[in-house]
C-alpha cells in the first residue's frame, strides 16, 4: 500500500507535477478509495523517515482531484518545500460532469457529510504515507475555498490550519463560527466569477456571500479586540492584512492579488510560509 511510483518522462503528466512521488493505493495507481469517496495523492522525493507535512486541496466546481494534480506549479512548489499534496474527489453532481462540494449548510441533507469525509482521508493518508497529523492545512479554491470556510468554522479543530482561496461563504452568512481559527484567505481583486461582494447564481437560488464580512465573522470568532490588522504589507503584487493579536492559537490572513478566480502564482509558497510561521511562533 505505501509503494511509491516517480516518472521522469517529459510528456507525463506525473513527470510534470513536481518531481514527486505518485502513491500508489490500488487497482488505480493515482487514486486511494476510502468507503466514503477518493483521492490523489502526490508524495515529495525522499519522503522516508521522518513524518510529513501535508496540504489538502479541494478542487472547484465540476473539478476533481485529478485536475489539482494539473495544476503543476503548485504541486511543485509542494512537493519541493517537503510536503505532499492531497487531492480528494469532491461528490458527483446529478446529471453532469464533474464533481462539487456538499458546502452550503441549506443544502446539505441528501448529500455526503464532506467535513467528516475529509477528517477521513486525512486520517487514512495519515496512516498509509506517515503523514504528520499536527502539519496538515486544508486549502481550497472557488467552491473548494467555500468548503474550506466552512470546514474552519464549524470544526476548526479538524485540521491545524486552513487556506481558501477565491472562495469564501454564501449568504446567509453564518452567525458565528467556533473558535480558535487558523486562516489564511486569497482572493483576486478583479474576480468576476466569485466578487469580493459576492453575486447571485442559480438563477438567484444562491448568492455568494461577501469576503469583507466574512473578515468580520472571522475577526469576532478569534475575538479581535480591534478592526486595525496587526500587519499591513505589500510585497510585489500581494497586498496583506493580518490579525495576530487576537486569540491565544488564533490567526487571520487576509491577501488580495490583483488577477481574476485564480490561484496565483506564489499563493504555495506564501501559504506555506504562513504556516510555517504559525507553527514557528
Amino acid at each position: 500500500m505505501k509503494r511509491a511510483l516517480t516518472f521522469f518522462a517529459a510528456a507525463s503528466l506525473a513527470a510534470l507535477i513536481a518531481s514527486g512521488a505518485s502513491a500508489a493505493c490500488g487497482p488505480s495507481p493515482d487514486e486511494c478509495e476510502i468507503p466514503n469517496g477518493s483521492y490523489h495523492i502526490v508524495m515529495p522525493d525522499h519522503a522516508e523517515g521522518a513524518k510529513i507535512p501535508a496540504v489538502v486541496f479541494l478542487h472547484g466546481w465540476g473539478g476533481s482531484g485529478d485536475g489539482t494534480l494539473k495544476n503543476t506549479g503548485m504541486v511543485k512548489a509542494m512537493t519541493d518545500r517537503g510536503y505532499a499534496l492531497i487531492a480528494p474527489n469532491g461528490s458527483p453532481r446529478l446529471s453532469r460532469n464533474g464533481r462539487a462540494w456538499n458546502f452550503h449548510p441549506d443544502h446539505r441533507s441528501d448529500g455526503r457529510d464532506e467535513a467528516l469525509f475529509l477528517r477521513d482521508l486525512t486520517d487514512d493518508a495519515t496512516e498509509r504515507f506517515n503523514l504528520d497529523p499536527a502539519r496538515i492545512v486544508l486549502g481550497g479554491f472557488s467552491i473548494g475555498g467555500s468548503m474550506t470556510s466552512y470546514v474552519a468554522c464549524e470544526h476548526p479543530d479538524f485540521f491545524p490550519a486552513y487556506a481558501p482561496v477565491g472562495g469564501s461563504f454564501w449568504r446567509p452568512h453564518p452567525v458565528s463560527c467556533e473558535t480558535p481559527v487558523r486562516l489564511f484567505h486569497m482572493h483576486g481583486w478583479r474576480d468576476g466569477t466569485v466578487p469580493l461582494e459576492g453575486r447571485s447564481v442559480l438563477n438567484g437560488l444562491q448568492v455568494q456571500g461577501d469576503v469583507f464580512h466574512a473578515m468580520q465573522i472571522w475577526r469576532t470568532a478569534n475575538q479581535c479586540t480591534s478592526q486595525k490588522p496587526d500587519v499591513m504589507v505589500t510585497e510585489g503584487e500581494f497586498m496583506t492584512r493580518s490579525w495576530g493579536g487576537c486569540m491565544p492559537g488564533s490567526n487571520l490572513t487576509f491577501t488580495l492579488h490583483p488577477g481574476g478566480h485564480s490561484v496565483p502564482a506564489g499563493w504555495a509558497d506564501m501559504m506555506l510560509d504562513w504556516f510555517e510561521g504559525l507553527n514557528a511562533s
